[in-house]
C-alpha cells in the first residue's frame, strides 16, 4: 500500500509544498474554516439554551505528520491520500474529544500526531461537561462589552462612511472635470 500511496500522493511531497494547487487548497480550507466559525457565532445559536454549535479547531493549524526521514508519514492516510487511515482516524478522534473538553476561546488548534493514548483527556470535577459558548463564560463577557462598543462604534462608522463618500465624490468630480477641460488630441491638429 505504501508504494501505491507514494505514487498517488504527489501533493504530500516536499517538492510540492509551494505549488499553486496546494496554495489554492489552503485558501479554500481557510475560507471554509472561517465561514464555519462565523456561522457558529450566529444569533440563531446564541439565543438558544437547548442547542448550540461549537467549532472544534483541533485541525486548524495542523501540519502533515512527518516520518523519521522528514517526509510525509503516509501511514496516517489511506491510499487515496485524502481520507485518513485507521491510525489517522484514531489521532483525529483523540484531538476532537480533547477539543470538546476545552473551553471556547482556549481550544487547541493543532494536532501533534504522537499516536499516544496518554494524551486522551477526561472531564474534570470542576467541569464535567462538554464546553460551549454559554458554559465557557464568553457570552457574559460579550454582553457586558456590547453596550460600550455600540455607544461609540455606530457614530464613528457613520461619520467615517460619510467622510469617505464625500471624499470619493470630490476626487471623482475633479478627475471628470479635468477630462472635460482637456480635449482629446487628434492627428489633424498635431504638427511635427
Amino acid at each position: 500500500m505504501l508504494l501505491a500511496a507514494r505514487s498517488n500522493c504527489t501533493c504530500l511531497s516536499r517538492s510540492q509544498e509551494n505549488s499553486l494547487e496546494l496554495q489554492e487548497l489552503k485558501q479554500v480550507n481557510w475560507n471554509f474554516q472561517s465561514g464555519i466559525s462565523r456561522l457558529s457565532y450566529g444569533p440563531q445559536y446564541l439565543q438558544r439554551e437547548d442547542f448550540t454549535v461549537v467549532v472544534q479547531p483541533f485541525f486548524q493549524n495542523t501540519l502533515v505528520p512527518l516520518n523519521s526521514r522528514g517526509g510525509a508519514d503516509l501511514t496516517f492516510f489511506s491510499e487515496d491520500c485524502f481520507h485518513f487511515s485507521e491510525r489517522g482516524h484514531a489521532e483525529m478522534a483523540i484531538a476532537l474529544w480533547n477539543n470538546m473538553l476545552e473551553p471556547v476561546g482556549q481550544k487547541t488548534t493543532s494536532n501533534n500526531f504522537t499516536h499516544s493514548r496518554t494524551k486522551l483527556r477526561c472531564p474534570s470535577p470542576e467541569s464535567p461537561y462538554l464546553h460551549t459558548l454559554r458554559n465557557s463564560q464568553l457570552l457574559q463577557d460579550r454582553s457586558e462589552a456590547d453596550p460600550s462598543v455600540l455607544s461609540w462604534a455606530m457614530p464613528v462608522a457613520a461619520g467615517g462612511g460619510l467622510v469617505l463618500g464625500v471624499g470619493t465624490m470630490m476626487v471623482w468630480r475633479a478627475v471628470r472635470g479635468r477630462q472635460q477641460e482637456t480635449p482629446p488630441m487628434s492627428l489633424n491638429t498635431m504638427s511635427f
